[in-house]
Parts: structure tokens; sequence; C-alpha cells
């Protein structure tokens, strides 16, 4: 019975201040489309990829252990394309000469997929066409300089980078930041609706004065709206008028 009491007061909070609580949802979500939109600087997406071998065999036999090397190599491969061994010619050739290696190297990602000899470069920029080129310079730079710097002359372009203008950015994900806005609104609507509830100490009802007092309410004064104030105001009136004619 208690459960169903505490429950019911749940809701009742909830109820009372529901306008709160949507307030803040639709304002945390309003805010945050308008940020995603107009003020957060769209990023695009270009990625190629290599497969990379340790050196060319006369022969057409499969090597397992040639392979296993090369698998061990990947690692090694993926430092050295972000090194500024390869990242300073790549500014060079694009000319960006108004960034740094070090924030050339912070928009480009290197992985491999899984066990494979496939080393996928991709790169991030505000411009998708620059992000194209900076995928696709790289991987060239890296196939011309890597037999410079190891004994690796296999070095094959699976995929270039494109870039088109009707490219989507892949951030900011604006319904994904208008969703989360929106559940954050609604925790935080709720949570200030408790509160509030829970510092409004002023007793409301019978049941609230039963519960802090112990004690049965034996009797209630009930409010007069302004219609019934009125009437009684007229009947005090009316009375104290026919005493002083008495």
């Amino acid at each position: 019975m208690e459960e169903t009491i505490s429950l019911q007061e749940l809701f009742q909070t909830l109820k009372k201040r529901v306008v709160l609580i949507l307030s803040l949802t639709i304002l945390a979500t309003l805010i945050s489309g308008i940020v995603s939109y107009f003020f957060i600087t769209p990023i695009y997406q270009a990625s190629t990829q290599l497969l990379v071998n340790q050196e060319r065999s006369e022969t057409p036999t499969l090597n397992v252990g040639d392979i296993q090397t090369n698998l061990q190599l990947i690692n090694t491969y993926n430092v050295i394309i972000k090194s500024p061994a390869i990242l300073d010619i790549v500014r060079n050739e694009l000319a960006l000469d108004t960034l740094t290696t070090v924030a050339l190297n912070s928009k480009i990602t290197v992985s491999s997929v899984g066990e494979s000899q496939v080393v996928t470069i991709t790169a991030q920029d505000p411009d998708q066409f620059v992000a194209r080129d900076i995928a696709n310079t790289t991987a060239s730079v890296f196939q011309r300089e890597i037999s410079k710097i190891m004994n690796v002359d296999n070095v094959s372009i699976l995929s270039q980078a494109i870039a088109s203008d009707d490219q989507a950015p892949i951030k900011p994900n604006k319904m994904l930041n208008m969703a989360i806005a929106m559940v954050v609104g609604l925790m935080l609507g709720v949570g200030i609706a408790f509160l509030l509830e829970y510092l409004d100490t002023t007793i409301k009802t019978e049941e609230q004065i039963e519960k802090l007092l112990n004690i049965p309410v034996i009797g209630a004064i009930s409010s007069m709206d302004r219609k019934e104030q009125d009437k009684f105001d007229k009947f005090q009136q009316t009375r104290k008028d026919e005493t002083n004619r008495a």
C-alpha cells in the first residue's frame, strides 16, 4: 500500500511540473539543433586503401612466412605513414603552408582491417576536396618513399579517395546531437521537478497533516472562490447596515 501511494506521489509531482519538464526538454533540443546546424563546422572524410608486401617475389608461390612477416610489419607501416618523413613531403606537394606537420598528422588516421595486409588511410577536413587530396597524396608519397626507408617495393593502391559536391559530412551528427540533448533536457527537467518538490515544505493536503503530526484530521475549512467571497462580503455589509439602523 505504501508503494502505491509513493508511486502516486511520483506521478503527481511529474504532472505538476510537466510544463517545466517539457520546456527544458524542448529548449535543450532547440539549442543543440541550432549549434549543430549553424555553429559547428562540418567535417568531411575521405579514405584510400593500400596493399603492402615486403618485397616482390620472383616466384608466384605463396609463402606463408612472408605473409606473416608482412602482417607483423603493418603497425610499423602505420607509424611511418604518419611520420614527418612522409607528411613533410605531403605538405610540400599540396602547398599546405598554413598547416603544420603536427596539425596534418591529426587529420590523418591509419588503420588495418583484422590481420589483412590492407592499410586504410583516412583524412578529415572541413573541405571534402582537401580531405581527398590529403588521403591520396599521403598514399602516393608513402608508395614512393617506403622503398627508401625499408626493404619494401611492392605497395599497391587499391582504391583512390574520392569527393563530390553533394558529399555529406561525417560530423556533426545533427540528429544524434539533438536526440542526446532531448534526453539530457528531459532528465534535467525531471531532476529539477523533484528537487523543487523536495524543497517545497508547505502543507497542502489533509494527508500531509496526518502524516506529519500522526493524528487524524477531524475537520477542514474549505476556501471560497471570488464569487462566494463577494456574496459573503455583501451579506456582512447588509448585516452591519441593519445593526446600525437598529
